[in-house]
């Protein structure tokens, strides 16, 4: 089967009201809408449009397909539009997830209860493509010495000073633990304060990017610590067609533009700063890689001719980007079920149980008994499936 899917925006306070309209060729709702999920996740199921008013896991569940089937679903295919930060986030692994989510289902606490880490067993690892013309991102804790000397150019305020005392560890990975827990306490709100302002007030040529992105992060959340954490991150400027990959544990904050993101089928978040969600700080540093590293970019490997192939070398799912002229034909060969997403022009997408006409904006879903998929007219889609490396069979 192969048949359109749709979904309704979500309407997060982060969320653009402009970027998916755009996309879509359509007057903005006047709502923030920050994402739209392509998948059978129960958060939020694509609608299938194929005549049954189905949900996509409803169809996965009618067809007898169990939730740990290798026919199902392994990922979970957004359309994400930032119109002010995100929540500085991390995931857990796979087995952080597993010990997790029966922790608290034994603890009693409900899945949708606001203080609840894990809504799910499984990990999150992830990829956004940059689809707006530049995708602004934090990503992974930036190499200490660079950090420092970002610092020198705020000068000597306490707060400042104090932060380069608790960095001043010789073991980076462990500094950067410390600068966490003590910026995430509590306690350390004075300091916050001043080294906000001399952000605010700092001039420097080598890090002038950085600076005025903290100074948006601090305005969209005025005196929240996670303003001080992102200054200890990587920031990322993504041009169109460029991605990121997040693994487990790596700590990362969306900031503006519109993208792409696929990942795997969770929906497990442990945040650390700007949000008024629940924090635990605890839990977080249980779970984040504190190691400081270059930005976690993840490079394109051209595949056949139009055909972009972004791998991060998991089971969970692989990420096309599929670029067709008129009178083109690119032939996929799928592994597993598929979600095709349009991103610009009139992509035709064909298999042998249907044929879909996209827009930018639209997808459609080809059920796992689909082998190939022919894609013609004149466009770009994003093809979403499972990875190349062998599923693990379900834990228990």
């Amino acid at each position: 089967m192969l048949a359109p899917l749709t979904n309704t925006p979500r309407d997060y306070a982060w969320g653009s009201s402009t970027l998916i309209a755009e996309l879509e060729g359509r007057v903005p709702s006047g709502r923030p809408e920050a994402e739209v999920w392509f998948g059978d996740h129960p958060g939020s199921p694509a609608l299938l449009q194929d005549g049954s008013s189905r949900t996509l896991d409803a169809w996965f569940a009618a067809e007898g397909v169990a939730t740990d089937s290798p026919e199902r679903l392994p990922y979970l295919l957004k359309l994400l539009a930032a119109g002010s930060p995100l929540s500085i986030q991390v995931h857990p692994s796979q087995e952080q997830a597993r010990a997790g989510a029966a922790r608290e289902d034994a603890a009693g606490i409900a899945v949708d209860a606001p203080h609840r880490n894990y809504r799910d067993d499984n990990h999150k690892p992830e990829v956004i493509v940059a689809v707006s013309d530049t995708f602004e991102a934090l990503a992974g804790l930036r190499p200490l010495a660079r950090t420092r000397v970002l610092l020198d150019a705020l000068g000597d305020a306490p707060g400042v000073a104090r932060l380069r005392e608790v960095l001043g560890a010789t073991d980076d990975a462990a500094a950067l633990r410390d600068a966490l827990a003590w910026l995430l306490s509590g306690t350390a709100g004075p300091a916050v304060a001043e080294i906000i302002a001399a952000v605010r007030a700092a001039t420097s040529e080598t890090f002038a990017t950085e600076i005025a992105a903290i100074g948006r992060i601090a305005d969209a959340y005025p005196g929240d610590p996670g303003v001080v954490v992102a200054l200890l991150m990587n920031h990322v400027t993504l041009r169109r067609g460029e991605a990121v990959y997040v693994p487990a544990g790596v700590l990362h904050a969306y900031l503006s533009g519109l993208g792409v993101e696929l990942m795997a089928a969770s929906d497990n978040v442990l945040r650390g700063g700007l949000t008024p969600k629940h924090i635990d700080v605890d839990e977080l540093l249980a779970i984040v890689d504190t190691r400081p590293g270059e930005p976690p970019l993840l490079p394109a490997v051209a595949g056949e001719p139009g055909v972009d192939v972004f791998a991060p070398g998991i089971e969970d799912f692989e990420l096309l980007r599929v670029v067709v002229a008129e009178g083109e034909v690119r032939r996929i060969r799928l592994r597993g079920p598929a979600i095709a997403l349009a991103t610009a022009g009139a992509p035709v997408v064909t298999a042998p149980g249907g044929r879909v006409e996209l827009v930018p904006g639209g997808a459609a879903f080809a059920s796992p008994d689909e082998r190939t998929l022919e894609i013609t007219g004149a466009g770009e889609l994003y093809l979403a499936m499972p990875g190349r490396v062998p599923r693990r069979p379900a834990a228990g």
